[in-house]
């Protein structure tokens, strides 16, 4: 009996210490909490009171406040012009793009949910990001920082749960470069090429790019091209979304053009400058090459990025390539620069990590996919640049598949730009990836009349009117299901007929048969998971790395 007593005294004496342990376990995360909240809250920057007056409907999709305005051109695409001082600029932006910009704001809470169904960590990841970014202010201009605050003032109450308006805004500036850390890009493989001189028909600078930025065909609906005139550094234009102030597409009225390229990158340890804002300060101040490069020196990046930028004045490209820790700057002596997601110059040429890249990822297949394609013909025009970046095929015109990472066409573009910087022209696409008709811009006549009427255009690809396409739309919607039941365990079971069907659809595809390996393992059918993953080898598979990771799911399989 005495020593039940004493045992029960020691359970007793262990549970009270037990208790004790955890309530100063819950206090301590409860005290971490409140200071990530505390030291997270970003302040807004300092403005002064403005009245910008009502936004007035001239027509259906067609707004104005002032000499400012908003409409839906004749390809369902929006532009915008606004002018005027930065946080007077975004609260016109803000105001005559209310609608646009909180739709976009609920798709991309909606692809968070997605991603990350659970609401702890939905939680947990907010107090990280915010934490991370507490700093992210000091990394950004005032000026930009008075205007993006100003377009929070027309965003949405319904997700002040996650934060306040203007926190949100900024960290969606940043959400693009936090995306590329965390998944090395894997949504993105972008390709861009200037030519010049003896490569083009009238000697002109060209710029061609693909922007394949993939965040869900519900992110890319609705596309915005705005116009800037602000009231310091030059006008310019950009193509990207609502509510997106920074800029990885665009041209100057001094004839300077700016794209952005993904590259491997190292983990990021702090805020730094977003990547998009520091091609929308080169520019809106830069006008040569050397301007670009004077401006990179000054930022920080946590990223790893090319920008891209072409000269009306210097008549040539360059690359600077930057990132967490070093900058480089590529030129090449001949009439062409091609850029794809590795780098080129000697600051990073033998840097461990870009050799890794290039040996292991698709960067170097779309590059000589790029060079093979501008060998291949004498003189181009901006037609020939709009099909270059509409090619599909691989080397020597090989089938890879509708949407292989492998091509330069990989049928996920958010958009595609053709740009004439001599000749200030701005050709974008309209609609269905890069295959739709590009609408082109004169610069000149635009910011002189304020208006963007324009006749320029460029011809849809026939592939856009093909069964083929119509037969990648319907692979599309299988995958997209697949990828639903493999993610979020939506139910699906797929009948013999419409497995046929799938693969029927896009038959030279490694992805087809990838996605049927990942859906049979899944249903514990290893054998019928390793014929697909096998089958998936025999085709133009994107990269060694996946080849890799195939083998090794064949392995599981065994």
């Amino acid at each position: 009996m005495k020593k039940q007593h004493l045992i029960i005294r020691i359970l007793n004496f262990l549970f009270k210490g037990g208790l004790v342990i955890f309530e100063l376990f819950i206090g301590v995360i409860l005290v971490l909490i409140t200071l990530i909240i505390i030291v997270s809250k970003i302040s807004p920057p300092d403005v002064e009171s403005i009245d910008i007056g009502e936004r007035i409907k001239v027509a259906d999709n067609h707004y104005i406040i002032g000499d400012n305005w908003l409409k839906k051109n004749e390809f369902g695409v929006w532009e915008m012009y606004i002018e005027g001082a930065p946080y007077e600029r975004g609260l016109i932006y803000g105001k005559l793009a209310k609608e646009l910009v909180q739709k976009q704001e609920t798709i991309f809470v909606k692809q968070i949910d997605n991603l990350v169904p659970s609401q702890t960590w939905q939680q947990f990841l907010r107090l990280m990001i915010g934490f991370f970014n507490k700093d992210l202010p000091d990394f950004i201009a005032i000026e930009n920082q008075q205007e993006i605050y100003g377009i929070s003032q027309s965003f949405s109450d319904e997700y002040n749960y996650i934060a306040s308006k203007y926190d949100r805004i900024l960290n969606y500036h940043a959400a693009h470069d936090i995306g590329h850390a965390l998944n090395d890009y894997s949504m993105v493989g972008c390709t861009s090429f200037a030519i010049k001189d003896d490569k083009t028909i009238d000697s002109s600078l060209i710029v061609g790019r693909n922007f394949d930025f993939f965040v869900g065909d519900d992110f890319a609906e609705e596309k915005l091209v705005l116009f800037i005139k602000p009231d310091k550094g030059h006008a310019f234009a950009s193509y990207s979304w609502a509510g997106f102030t920074g800029v990885v597409s665009g041209l100057n009225t001094e004839g300077l053009s700016v794209t952005i390229n993904a590259s491997k990158s190292d983990l990021p340890t702090g805020a730094k400058t977003p990547i998009s804002l520091l091609a929308r300060e080169i520019l809106q101040y830069a006008s040569t090459i050397d301007e670009a490069i004077a401006i990179a020196k000054t930022r920080e990046t946590f990223v790893s990025e090319t920008i891209m930028v072409s000269s009306r004045k210097d008549r040539k490209a360059a690359l600077i390539e930057k990132s967490p820790t070093k900058m480089g700057v590529y030129y090449t002596e001949t009439n062409t620069l091609i850029c794809s997601n590795h780098y080129q110059s000697e600051a990073f040429i033998n840097d461990p990590i870009n050799i890794t890249n290039i040996e292991e990822s698709d960067s170097k297949y779309r590059y000589n996919r790029v060079q093979s394609l501008l060998n291949e013909q004498r003189q181009l025009d901006i037609y020939s640049a709009a099909a270059i970046l509409r090619n599909q095929h691989g080397e020597n015109g090989d089938t890879l598949g509708m949407g292989n990472p492998r091509a330069i066409n990989q049928l996920i573009v958010h958009h595609s730009v053709v740009i004439q910087p001599e000749e200030l022209k701005f050709y974008i696409t309209t609609r269905d990836f890069q295959l739709g008709a590009f609408k082109g811009y004169d610069l000149s006549k635009v910011f002189a009349k304020k208006d963007a009427s324009s006749v320029l255009s460029i011809a849809p690809d026939p592939f856009l009117y093909s069964r083929d396409y119509k037969l990648f739309k319907q692979y599309k919607t299988v995958k997209n299901k697949i990828s639903s039941f493999l993610n979020f365990n939506t139910p699906l079971s797929l009948s013999e007929a419409e497995v046929q069907a799938f693969i029927n659809s896009n038959r030279e595809l490694y992805i087809t048969y990838e996605m049927l390996g990942r859906y049979f393992l899944k249903k514990k059918d290893q054998a019928s998971a390793k014929n697909y993953f096998e089958l998936a080898l025999t085709k133009k598979v994107a990269s060694p790395a996946i080849e890799k990771e195939f083998e090794e799911l064949i392995k599981e399989c065994n």
